[in-house]
Parts: C-alpha cells; sequence; structure tokens
C-alpha cells in the first residue's frame, strides 16, 4: 500500500493558524463597539484553528487567593469548546499598551518598584509614549510569593486542560516577552541576581504545568536578565520557543530555525488588513505573504492571524480575499503533516509483519513524540509504539517495524496516530489523501498493482 499527501487543512495539535482575540492592549485592540460579537466572529473566522489571549495579571487576579477571569476570558473560552478550537494565552505582568497597571494592586502595595532609565521616543497618541516606567523588584519575597500562587491557580484550572494549546512563559519586562527595550537599566543589583531570579520562576512554571507546553520566547537579551539560559532549559525540558519577529533579530530565527525538531516554533508577527496603506507591496508581493514565506522558511508550526492593534475579523478576511494565496499555502503546509507513506508486507519465522514508512509533508518536525498503532475491528490485534521525538522529519522517510501475530492478515487493520506531549497524548489523523475512518485512522489495504 501506498499514501499520497493531502491538500485538506485539518486541526491537529501542535500546529496551526492562531486567530489573536486579544494581544498587546486587551480589549481596547479590537475594534467594535460590540465586543461579544467581534469576539464570535474572530472564533468564526475559517483559517484559523486556533485562539488566542493575552491578558495581564490584574485582569486574571485583582484580589489574592482566587483568579477572576474577565468577561472576554470566559467568552473565548466558550465559543472555543463550541467551535472544537484550542486556546493559547499568556498572562502579562508589564503591559506598556494597557492604560491601566499590569499588576494587580496586592503586588503593588508589598513589592519596590525600580524606575526605568531612557526615554521611549514616539506619538503622544499611544498609551507606551506617555508612561513613566517602573518595573517591580522581582525577586522581592512578595512578588515571589504571589507569582507563585498565580501559577498554581492558573494550572489547578488549565494544566492539561483540552480546551488549552500552550501557554506562554511568563519572561522580563514588556508584554512578557524578555525585555524593556529602550530603557538602559533593570530593576535588578546585578546579572547574578536577575538571572538566578528569571531561572526560579522559570522553575516554578514548570513545576506547575507538568503537561500543558511553555512557550518561552527566543528574545535577545538586551535587557540582561538571563533569556538564554531560559531558553535553554525551556529547550531541555521538552516545552516549545516562540518568536515575534520575522525580519528584525537574526538571533531570533537562529534560535528558531535550527531548534531540535521535537520542539515547536510559534511565530507571531501582524498581518495586513488588506486596507491599501497596510499592503506594503513590493515587486508585486505584498509585505504579508513576503512574511508567510519567511515563517516557512523556519520551519514554524503555528502563525499568527494578528492585525496588529487593530483586531477585527473582517480585516483577516479583507486581506484573505485579496490575495488568499500564500495564507492558503502555509495552511496546507504548517506544522508537521504526516502520513504512512509506504506499507510493505513480510514474513519472517511463520510471522507476519509490516514495515512502514512515515513521512512528513509539512515544514517543522513532531513536536514531541508520534505514536503509531495497528489494531483490528474487534480489539484483538494491537500492535505499537513510538518514533523517536521530533520524526519523521520534513521531507524524509521514517520507517518502524510491526510484528504481527502468526496468522494474521495485514489487510483490514486499521493504522492509528496520536502525538504524546509531556505525558499528554492527543489524536492525529493522518495527512493523506486516501480515505480515512471518522476517528483519523487508516484501514489498510492493496491499492497497488504489483510491478
Amino acid at each position: 500500500m501506498a499514501t499520497t499527501p493531502s491538500k485538506e487543512i485539518v486541526a491537529s495539535f501542535g500546529r496551526g493558524l492562531i486567530t489573536y482575540i486579544t494581544a498587546d492592549m486587551g480589549r481596547a485592540e479590537i475594534q467594535s463597539d460590540n465586543i461579544p460579537q467581534a469576539i464570535e466572529d474572530l472564533v468564526r473566522v475559517p483559517l484559523g484553528q486556533k485562539l488566542y489571549l493575552r491578558p495581564t495579571w490584574r485582569e486574571v487576579q485583582p484580589r489574592p487567593g482566587r483568579l477572576e477571569f474577565p468577561d472576554y476570558w470566559k467568552l473565548t473560552f466558550g465559543l472555543a469548546a463550541k467551535h472544537s478550537k484550542r486556546v493559547a494565552f499568556r498572562i502579562q505582568m508589564r503591559a506598556p499598551d494597557y492604560e491601566e497597571e499590569a499588576l494587580p494592586d496586592f503586588v503593588l502595595e508589598k513589592v519596590p518598584m525600580v524606575k526605568l532609565q531612557g526615554e521611549w521616543k514616539g506619538s503622544p497618541n499611544a498609551a507606551r509614549h506617555r508612561k513613566t516606567y517602573l518595573e517591580p523588584r522581582y525577586d522581592h519575597p512578595a512578588f515571589q510569593a504571589a507569582f507563585e500562587e498565580l501559577n498554581g491557580l492558573l494550572a489547578a484550572e488549565l494544566n492539561g486542560n483540552p480546551l488549552v494549546e500552550f501557554m506562554d512563559t511568563f519572561m522580563y519586562g514588556f508584554w512578557g516577552e524578555g525585555h524593556t527595550w529602550p530603557f538602559a537599566n533593570n530593576p535588578f543589583p546585578d546579572y547574578a541576581t536577575a538571572e538566578r531570579t528569571w531561572i526560579n520562576m522559570f522553575e516554578v512554571q514548570l513545576k506547575h504545568w507538568t503537561k500543558t507546553p511553555l512557550v518561552t520566547n527566543t528574545q535577545p537579551d538586551f535587557s540582561r536578565v538571563g533569556n538564554s539560559e531560559v531558553v535553554d532549559r525551556t529547550v531541555r525540558s521538552y516545552n516549545w520557543l516562540r518568536t515575534d519577529t520575522i525580519f528584525v533579530e537574526n538571533e531570533q530565527i537562529e534560535a528558531i530555525g535550527n531548534r531540535p525538531p521535537w520542539v515547536a516554533a510559534i511565530v507571531e508577527v501582524g498581518m495586513s488588513d488588506g486596507s491599501p496603506a497596510s499592503l506594503r507591496i513590493n515587486e508585486g508581493i505584498p509585505y504579508t505573504d513576503n512574511e508567510i514565506t519567511h515563517v516557512m522558511d523556519v520551519g514554524a508550526n503555528y502563525w499568527s492571524l494578528w492585525n496588529f492593534h487593530h483586531i477585527k475579523a473582517e480585516h483577516i478576511m479583507n486581506y484573505y480575499r485579496q490575495y488568499p494565496q500564500s495564507i492558503d499555502e502555509i495552511g496546507r503546509r504548517i506544522g508537521y503533516r504526516v502520513r504512512p507513506s509506504l506499507v510493505w508486507e513480510y514474513e519472517k519465522d511463520g510471522s507476519p509483519g509490516l514495515v512502514i514508512g512515515f513521512a512528513n509533508d509539512g515544514i517543522a518536525g513532531v513536536p514531541g513524540v508520534l505514536r503509531v498503532t495497528l489494531a483490528s475491528n474487534d480489539g484483538k490485534i494491537a500492535v505499537g509504539g513510538s518514533l523517536d521525538p521530533g520524526y519523521p522529519l520534513p521531507g524524509k522517510i521514517r520507517q518502524a517495524q510491526f510484528v504481527l501475530p502468526r496468522g494474521t492478515n495485514w489487510q483490514g487493520l486499521r493504522l492509528k496516530a496520536e502525538i504524546e506531549v509531556k505525558g499528554m497524548r492527543y489524536p492525529v489523523r493522518w495527512d493523506c489523501h486516501q480515505k480515512l475512518e471518522d476517528d483519523g485512522s487508516l484501514h489498510l489495504r492493496t491499492n497497488l498493482s504489483p510491478d
């Protein structure tokens, strides 16, 4: 038997286009007088398989001891369940594009703040350019205790939650990205204290988030707080990476483009809303199409459907109606797209068996471990195991041997796939053109004529 690639866009864990519901500015970023309807319109955007939220700490925990999610968070999760989409999120501890403070009052009352040195020049119409910037002493015992509580409360509800795709790692500074550019200082007395603090805070997250992937930004360490060590520990703990640039910082592209194959990569870049001024066409190529090409160049698992600071479903679709080709292409190629390309039968010592060559028609490795099982419909036969983490690689074949019980006819067996990430298993629908069962498994049969 042999299979050929599918052109369908199918939602699977560990890959997809992410529709941004909120980001840097929270609800203020949504361009609508009817926020609930605007959120529902965004959830319904057919191009996106995942959803994304980025509230502040103050929004999700205004008081100690319990979470109080904002209405837009609860609405998004409810609609995600209704439309079979998972949600990714980040909790901002510093949010320069919010008018209000990102930290809750119960933290501000106990933790010293340090003024940042320098000036962030720009239009006074933007909140980020009107503020005086203070950063908390993250190493203060009161901050550390509150941070531990926040992670514990969040993880109790969301760690391993079937509606959650991933959580962005808490990092230093603006938007939780790992920097306070363009300011020259940080709130720590020295580099050793800064690095030690953020290593400890990452370890707190590892302790609580045992099932849901943590996604660490590959931000260069402009602010000298130990980002490279946090990135290293992210990779070594089988968590994932992200970048919020594709053209600006070559260091991030190096980290993302040469990550281990079992590490997923999320690329966040804003897209055009389809208006003439936002298209920025050069030699016939819109800027967004150029971005998409380079997102695929680094082998991303996810890409953001995000109209930077002007979020609206119609903005996404307005661009897509004019320039559908690149978005369709990345939708069909992003992440891993695995199928049993070649199936060979054999017999050894009286026992039948199969050797199956698994192909990956995507642009990224499997962000975890691919588990494959051969089973009969009556459940009497079940043979399976795992490929190496990250395999099959894009454009490669990885073979696996299945030894079957004596007398087994391989035709009629069903080949099923799952991806295992941090001990959690998620169903995988084979990305092949050939007919699949309702659960995404492949009914093995002869479909080739003899040579």
